[in-house]
């Protein structure tokens, strides 16, 4: 396996992931400034993901015809102009424009991850994924803090500005230090730029593919129930102000990122991907369902715990099932599989904060019991599939 591309490849990812980080945390505040309703700013969070899911699958495509590298490169500029655009957002339609075109970008994860398979053999893949996994880790315990600051004391253009600089730093560093992967463009047929449906149906009618395709979506729907209204929770049932919820939230980055950096490539290695698969669902279940019930006094540790399991959870799944697609899938559509995965993610991105935040309005308790139910669904799946569908490893 080639250390150096890997390395490179952690470091745009990171850089990119750090950029988006900075986005996350002063979004949904700087919509509601610019007086949008609570559906309008869960329809700007939505908006990122729900390009991605358009998007992955095309970007994956292209890669498997043109070369990773110059996909890599002009997916980073289109991100960077989105941050541009978020710089000088003073309406809601800018800002909407901002999220979609960043979106088109950042659905480029399938062509990395296309990429990985290209200089990875099939059994250290997981690992490879786990690497790259722990760059959106590290993305994550950078990137809020810097955003809350560069907006508290620079303002929200800052914030654009800082991000589109990070994502002109990633353009540079992949054109000059990354090389080319794939020695010989594919010889794909079909369109570049499918109906996501369609491509759907490609997917789900392979074998072992088309189940992972739909547990994936379940999980990420079910962690997305989470994400929308955890900060919610914190604040309204646990008295954190914004700044304790952003360590919070850099305490489950910094698991995340040991997991998928450290620990996925001994555990694949040790246990092998079908009992990953099976344990990453226990885990969370546990992880999830817990969160609203931890009496507030006991935050720390319980609740502490609880993002342990579910940074451990999520630090398994995700390479598990991109290292299980990858296995499954021929060399020549390695960039579709991996794009349409990534799209089923973005679907499940946009489905579970919508269904989140419905769930928290009826009661506070309802998105971690619905999360709850939809990981016992994932684990009985799995179940059946690494029983009689998954060849063992």
């Amino acid at each position: 396996m080639k250390q150096s591309p890997l390395l490179v490849l952690f470091v745009t990812i990171f850089i990119d992931l750090l950029g988006f980080g900075l986005i996350i945390p002063i979004l949904p505040i700087y919509a509601n400034e610019l007086g949008a309703s609570g559906m309008v700013i869960g329809l700007v969070a939505a908006s990122f993901s729900f390009m991605q899911f358009l998007v992955a699958p095309f970007w994956g495509n292209l890669s498997d015809r043109k070369g990773r590298k110059p996909i890599l490169l002009i997916s980073i500029f289109i991100t960077g102009l989105g941050y541009v655009i978020f710089a000088h957002a003073a309406s809601l339609f800018l800002l909407f424009a901002a999220r979609i075109i960043a979106g088109i970008g950042s659905a480029n994860i399938s062509t990395a991850q296309a990429y990985i398979s290209d200089i990875t053999p099939p059994d250290k893949r997981a690992k490879a994924f786990g690497i790259i996994g722990a760059a959106f880790g590290l993305g994550f315990i950078f990137g809020p803090p810097l955003g809350g600051f560069l907006k508290s004391n620079f303002g929200i253009e800052y914030v654009g500005y800082v991000a589109a600089a990070l994502s002109a730093i990633n353009l540079l560093m992949a054109y000059f230090l990354l090389s080319e992967s794939l020695e010989e463009p594919k010889s794909a047929k079909g369109p570049l730029f499918e109906n996501p449906l369609s491509d759907f149906r490609y997917g789900l009618k392979k074998p072992v593919v088309n189940e992972l395709l739909i547990i994936n979506f379940i999980f990420i729907t079910a962690f997305s129930l989470m994400t929308v209204s955890v900060t919610l929770l914190w604040e309204e049932h646990y008295g954190l102000n914004e700044e304790q919820v952003g360590y919070t939230f850099a305490f489950l980055g910094v698991i995340t990122a040991i997991v998928q950096g450290g620990l996925v490539g001994w555990a694949s290695k040790t246990f092998g991907d079908r009992t990953l698969l099976v344990a990453g669902y226990v885990l969370m279940f546990f992880g999830l369902t817990s969160l609203p019930f931890v009496p507030v006094q006991y935050f720390i540790p319980l609740e502490l715990l609880a993002i342990v399991l579910i940074a451990l959870a999520n630090g398994a799944l995700t390479p598990t099932i991109t290292s299980l697609l990858s296995k499954n899938s021929s060399e020549k559509e390695q960039g579709r599989i991996l794009g349409l995965g990534q799209s089923v993610g973005s679907l499940g991105r946009v489905v579970g904060p919508f269904l989140g935040g419905w769930l928290y309005g009826l009661h506070y308790q309802y998105p971690y019991i619905g999360s709850g139910f939809l990981m016992i669904l994932c684990l009985l799946l799995a179940v059946w599939l690494v029983r009689g569908r998954l060849s063992p490893g």
